[in-house]
């Protein structure tokens, strides 16, 4: 009980982090069954990622019978100091893939990660020319650090294997969080690539100055009924009230339909949520 209470605690500082409130209740429009559906594979991925437990062999359960054409080329991490990922190549998606594990509130080490949340630059080592003005959460970077430069090399080897400059980078919850930071790195280490982002629960990770960067790039995020976890600017959210899904765009909006008007404050929310169900699946350890 402590442990998740210090994870909620964490999360709800690093909110801080983030862009201005501005109310765009009217921009709020509910999003088509065929939108909601194309979602299931990056899902799928997130869900995959933490069932590999960083192995480079593609077996994890539903996750990966649900999308057996994927090819997996490399894994890593522990699962806990350093979450498991993986990258290969989808044939659905014509995409290379990055999916990253989330934070999980049985493990501690996750939640350590998660509690440094003291903003910090952006590390010119592996951000060079990155504006000195775009802070991020300490902890996130920290952890990014210890697999970038491994799905670095790896994503390299899928380029040439394939001979394509589509990246996909997923991830849920702590996932979701390497999953932005892994866009802007890879982006910046191969210019001629192009990405898209699909994050799952994902917390906050940067400032206004990090939220104004991100704004060129392909990135969804997507939150889930009383989730306390992803107050965060723009996203896809699934309301509790009608079982519906409602694009929210721009800085936190505060429409009822959306995560930052939903979830006023940590005692309004429900932690299950975090984990779903997202188009009926349940993302965690617990589910693999």
């Amino acid at each position: 009980m402590l442990s998740s209470a210090l994870f909620f605690l964490a999360q709800v500082l690093v909110s801080a982090l983030a862009a201005p409130v501005v109310n765009e209740r009217a921009s709020v429009t509910a999003a088509s069954a065929s939108v909601v559906s194309s979602f299931t594979p990056y899902i799928q991925l997130a869900r995959a990622a933490y069932c590999t437990e960083g192995a480079s062999v593609w077996t994890c359960g539903a996750a990966c019978n649900a999308i057996s054409d994927f090819q997996i080329y490399a894994g890593g991490g522990d699962g806990a100091a350093t979450p498991s990922w993986f990258v290969g190549w989808s044939s659905s998606l014509n995409s290379i893939v990055v999916a990253h594990e989330g934070t999980d509130p049985t493990q501690f080490l996750s939640l350590v990660n998660d509690a440094d949340f003291v903003p910090d630059a952006m590390d010119q080592a592996y951000f060079p020319g990155i504006s000195s003005s775009i802070k991020v959460h300490g902890g996130f970077q920290d952890t990014f650090k210890r697999s970038a430069s491994s799905i670095l090399a790896a994503v390299k080897t899928v380029i040439a294997a394939k001979s394509s400059s589509k990246v996909t980078l997923v991830g849920h919850s702590l996932g979701g969080a390497l999953a932005l930071l892994d866009s802007i790195y890879l982006k910046i280490q191969i210019p001629s690539i192009t990405t898209k982002t699909v994050t799952l629960g994902g917390p906050r990770v940067g400032n206004p100055a990090f939220a104004s960067y991100l704004a060129s790039f392909d990135l969804t995020r997507i939150t889930h009924e009383l989730d306390p976890i992803p107050i965060v600017p723009g996203e896809v959210h699934q309301s509790s009230a009608d079982d519906k899904w409602y694009n929210c765009p721009g800085s936190d909006n505060t429409d009822l339909r959306c995560s930052t008007g939903n979830v006023l404050n940590i005692f309004l929310s429900d932690i299950v949520d975090h984990l779903g169900p997202y188009n009926n699946l349940w993302v965690g350890t617990i589910y693999c």
